[in-house]
This record gives C-alpha cells, structure tokens and sequence, in this order.
C-alpha cells in the first residue's frame, strides 16, 4: 500500500484546531504514503498547538476541552503553496483569527487557483468565506456557519435525517471545495478526500472489523483506526459489553506533559454502533483492542476474555495498541509474540510469554499487528491495512 509517485498535504493549524480533526488526517495520510506537512502562521517547526475537544456533554451547544499537544513539522513562512496537492484546514476557533490573517487568506485563495482539493471541516469554511471563494459553491459545515456561508454567496447543504452521531455520514464536494460537517463525518471524508487526491482503494469490500472497547478507552487509539478503516470502505462495528447501540463511552487523552508518566483528561465522547449481545466472531476478519484504562475494565470480563481467545484460536486478525496488549495477555494470545511495547506493557507481555520489541513502534508478527501506542498510529495502520489485504495506490 502507498504511493507509486509521492503525494503531498498540508494542514494549516494554530491554537485550539479540533483534536480529531487535525489528527485523523494527519495520520490516515501518512499511513498510506503521503507527506504531511503542517505549519502555522508565527510558530515554528517543533513547536506545539495546543488542540481542542469539542463535544455534546449534555448543553445546548458543544463543550470546549483541551485535548492533546500538537507537534508541528514545517515553517508557514517557507510554505509554497505549489508544492502540494491538497490544503486541509481543521476546524475550531483558530480558523477565527487566521481568517484576519491576510498572508493566510491569501495562501488559501492561490491554492484554490490550482484547481486541487481544498478540504474544510466544522469551522474551517470561514476561511472559504474570507477568501470569497463560495460564491455559488454548495457547501456544508456545522450549522452556525450557515448564515455566512449564504451571506458569501454560497448554496447551504445539509445532511438530512441526522438525528444523532451515528447518521452523520456525508461529506460534500463541489468542484475542488470539499466541506463537512465536522469529526463525525469522517468516514466520508476520508473517502472523499482520497478520492480527490486520485487514490484508487481495492480490497476493501470483503473486509469487517470489530473494535472492543469500554470507558476511558484512549482516545486516540480507538477513533483513528475506526474512521481510517471505514474511509477505506471497511464495515467496522464498535462494541462496549456493557453500552447498547447508540450509547457512549468516555474516551482518556493520554499525552507527554512533562512528567514520568503520561497525563491523563477526558476526551471526546465514543459512540459504539454494535450491540455486544449480536457479535458472533465469524462475522469478522480482524478484532481492533484500543488501549487507554477501558482494558482494565475488560479484562475482568470473562466473556471478553472469551472472545479474544475465540478470534486467536480462528486464526483471525488481532491488533492491539498501548495497553490493549493487557487484553492480549490475559487471553493467552502473545505467546512466543513478538510484540511492540512502552516501558509501561514491558512486564506484561513477557509474564505473557511475549517477546519484547523495543525498536519499532509497531510489529506484525503473522496475524498479530501490536503498537506500543497511539505515536505509532500511522505505521500501525499501514501495517494492519497491508495483513486485511487493502490496497491504496495513488
């Protein structure tokens, strides 16, 4: 899987860009190949943007969290805007303030001439609407925008039918403008946006994965191989044993701060989409075990337990990441393993009979992709998309 000729991106970030909404993309792309460029007007590469969680926590409207730091790896004054072949903004109130930034806006304007996609989400559309690039455009975005996309000359779409996360599933193009409601809809956008860069996805219709999950699931870890995988045509279903169809689970941001051990905040909101009591393994090529503390949960679960053993002994995919190795373990799945581990799973894995992988981010190891957490995000996901038989060529 990747690129034949070497595609590029760039994201344009700042202060408080949405958490998912940067690093979805960031990711998934550079999984499949793609170089990953991301700057900010007066930061530097190395320094960090703070991010943001935006979520519904029972309010009329969304609730502001901090989630994770950032890395950038480019300067915005050295970006040439002809070196890529798509700009994606993130949404969150930094798109705001660069919105009055006219180096930025101008950056945005040269790089629609180009006719290469332009890709927005959430927010992010006000930067079409400082560009005055809508004028008959369709476009959507969350729903506050709508006044100003119309006052731009834009055409408002929105999805119709949504009555909770799960129907949130469109993303819309028009031209080179491609705009979505927000992280939600990333399964289609990450499709769209694939699409438009001249991707070509095979493979993908045979395949369905099911991630096991509970409370406090690392963020990360479970939301960007969800959204990449179903982006890439594969049903993927999400299931907690103790949540129906439709309910949440809390997901934990676990991040460098400083100190001897990762710090710990709440995350977005999980929405699961399966009903624990209809899985039946056979319906699944591949099991996905996020890490985070919902393991701990878990692994008490004899049941869960259970399940795990029953897709080892199927010989079926199984890909763990961070602490969801702890799963493993208890399941009897990492004997004679090799197996990518922090300092942290060290002594888990090898009371488990694992064998330690201390180099790489992430190991195959026949149908065992393990990851030591989620920095190791886009190699886990180039090599789980490689053992499911996915094909992405460019």
């Amino acid at each position: 899987m990747g690129s034949i000729t070497q595609k590029s991106a760039l994201i344009i970030c700042g202060d408080y860009m949405e958490d998912y909404e940067v690093i979805v993309p960031f990711f998934v792309l550079q999984s499949l190949g793609v170089r990953v460029d991301c700057a900010s007007p007066g930061k530097r590469s190395g320094d960090k943007c703070f991010t943001a969680i935006h979520d519904f926590l029972g309010f009329e409207l969304y609730t502001e969290l901090q989630g994770h730091f950032f890395k950038l790896n480019a300067n915005f004054e050295e970006v040439k805007f002809e070196s890529y072949d798509t700009l994606i903004i993130p949404g969150g109130r930094f798109t705001e303030l660069l919105s009055a930034d006219e180096k930025v806006v101008s950056l945005v304007k040269k790089f629609a001439e180009t006719g290469k996609p332009l890709i927005t989400s959430c927010h992010s559309q006000i930067m079409l609407v400082a560009a005055g690039l809508l004028q008959g455009k369709k476009c959507t975005a969350f729903t506050s925008l709508k006044p100003l996309i119309e006052l731009a000359g834009g055409i408002w779409w929105e999805q119709p039918g949504v009555e909770s996360v799960l129907d949130i599933t469109a993303c819309l193009k028009d031209g080179n403008l491609v705009s979505s409601i927000g992280w939600p809809g990333h399964a289609a956008y990450l499709k769209v946006l694939l699409e438009s860069m001249g991707a070509k996805i095979s493979g993908s219709q045979k395949n369905s994965v099911l991630v096991l999950l509970a409370d406090y699931v690392e963020d990360y870890e479970v939301n960007v191989p969800f959204r990449a995988l179903q982006g890439l045509g594969v049903k993927v279903d999400a299931v907690c044993p103790s949540k129906r169809k439709g309910e949440s689970c809390v997901t934990a941001i676990h991040d460098d701060e400083g100190a001897q051990i990762c710090s710990e905040k709440r995350g977005h909101n999980f929405v699961v989409n399966a009903n624990w009591s209809e899985i039946s393994v056979d319906d699944y090529d591949c099991l996905v075990l996020p890490g985070g503390r919902s393991p701990e949960l878990l692994v008490v679960n004899e049941k869960v337990v259970s399940l795990i053993k029953e897709f080892s002994s199927k010989d079926k995919i199984i890909a763990a990441i961070g602490q969801g190795k702890w799963l493993l373990a208890a399941a009897g799945a990492l004997k004679g393993k090799k197996c990518a581990s922090s300092h942290g799973m060290k002594a888990i894995v090898k009371v488990a009979g694992g064998e330690v992988v201390e180099s790489d981010g992430c190991v195959k190891d026949g149908k065992l992709v393990t990851a030591s957490g989620w920095p190791s995000l886009p190699a886990f996901l180039t090599e789980l998309t490689n053992v499911l038989g996915l094909s992405v060529v460019f």
